[in-house]
């Protein structure tokens, strides 16, 4: 009875139980355990073998994946069947989870130092109550290029090797990012509150600013955490592979997204009268259709939680900016006349706005946010030690003259 406890409380399942979930029978589960697909634990004195839950989970999404091979791997590489493993966040039923929080939950509390923390190592330690880096020489360059571009050049200083190993960490590098993007000197201040101080933002705003860099910190395999972990699986520095997520980003189908929803709510917002808005916005997406900036998101298809959140906040606020209601008002027009929900890249492109941040600030957001999982997984895949080098399917002229 003790034993059985025991295996119940580690989530251990019996042969019958570990073979009817992966659907196969009981000599081929155990081929699985002599082929060293699947482990098993003695069960003391009763002499039978259990296996891991969580193993025999992950092998029948394996087997569920490998049935579905063939020509699905093209589309495995466009929202579809994942490529590889990880433990550090999953998008399930609508949710964003972190290690298995709700993001949005965590957006209610926490700070960015502490999702990443959380990130990193499930929260074990606390890595920023180290003192702010000191810029090292060349690094505070290009004082009138664009917010992203500051950042890359700082990722691409880093990557000398004459650079201190002690800035090469996840918490240096995030604060001298965070001094890129702002053009500021690396601070120890927690990183909501150096946006907040930048941008002259209130106590609301800096409530907002805080729960969207939570919500923005991870994102699962999104394209720039790819470039990440490819660039980390070839033993490649952390500033070279958080480099390689800043260039990712800075594309128009990623992270230019809150830049294309601020367009379609200024000429929204310049518009006369409410015909007129909506006019100006059925205009604007018919001209960058079908890809709806700021609306609709694959892996939401009941819609984006993050978005829902900030602006579930913006609505809500005591002290409302004097355009808000018109922003708001544009951002359901817009949701109406696609048929679609808000995604993240509305969201800030509306507190952009309201809040009169410099232009590109949402942009900022989302790299300063974003940062704290590329630190994330290229920690995690260079711990695998696995090089990233999938084979392509060539579909061009054969042997030629």
């Amino acid at each position: 009875m003790a034993n059985a406890t025991m295996a119940a409380m580690n989530n251990d399942l019996s042969a019958l139980d570990a073979a009817r979930l992966l659907g196969v029978s009981l000599p081929t589960l155990y081929s699985y355990v002599s082929r060293g697909l699947l482990a098993s634990v003695s069960n003391g004195a009763a002499r039978r073998k259990r296996y891991p839950q969580e193993d025999v989970l992950r092998l029948a999404a394996r087997k569920n994946d490998a049935k579905r091979g063939g020509q699905t791997a093209v589309a495995a590489m466009h929202w579809g069947l994942p490529v590889l493993e990880t433990k550090i966040s999953h998008i399930a039923d609508g949710r964003l989870l972190y290690r298995g929080c709700d993001a949005t939950a965590l957006a209610q509390h926490a700070s960015l130092e502490a999702a990443a923390g959380l990130l990193w190592d499930d929260g074990v330690s606390d890595y920023f109550q180290q003192d702010a880096p000191a810029l090292p020489q060349g690094l505070a360059g290009a004082p009138d290029a664009p917010p992203l571009m500051r950042a890359m050049l700082s990722m691409a200083v880093l990557t000398t090797a004459d650079i201190a190993h002690s800035l090469q960490s996840g918490p240096a590098l995030m604060r001298i990012l965070a001094a890129a993007l702002l053009q500021t000197a690396p601070s120890s201040l927690p990183l909501h509150r150096q946006l907040a101080q930048a941008w002259q933002a209130g106590a609301e705003q800096t409530e907002l600013i805080r729960a969207a860099l939570v919500l923005l910190a991870d994102h699962e395999l999104n394209a720039s955490t790819f470039a990440v972990r490819c660039v980390a699986s070839t033993g490649a520095s952390l500033p070279a592979a958080l480099g390689a997520g800043l260039a990712a980003l800075s594309g128009g189908r990623h992270g230019g997204g809150s830049a294309a929803a601020r367009r379609m709510l200024t000429q929204a917002l310049a518009a006369p009268d409410a015909k007129d808005a909506r006019d100006a916005i059925g205009n604007y997406y018919a001209s960058i259709a079908p890809e709806f900036a700021g609306f609709g998101h694959p892996l939401y298809p009941h819609g984006d939680p993050r978005a829902a959140y900030l602006l579930e906040i913006l609505s809500t606020l005591s002290h409302a900016p004097p355009q808000l209601r018109a922003i708001l008002a544009a951002c359901a027009t817009a949701g109406e006349l696609l048929g679609a929900k808000p995604n993240a890249d509305l969201a800030l492109a509306a507190m952009e706005l309201a809040f009169g941040w410099p232009e590109g600030s949402g942009m900022s957001v989302f790299a300063l946010a974003r940062s704290a999982g590329w630190v994330a997984h290229a920690a995690e895949q260079a711990a695998g030690a696995t090089l990233i080098r999938p084979r392509a399917r060539y579909v061009g002229r054969h042997q030629r003259d």
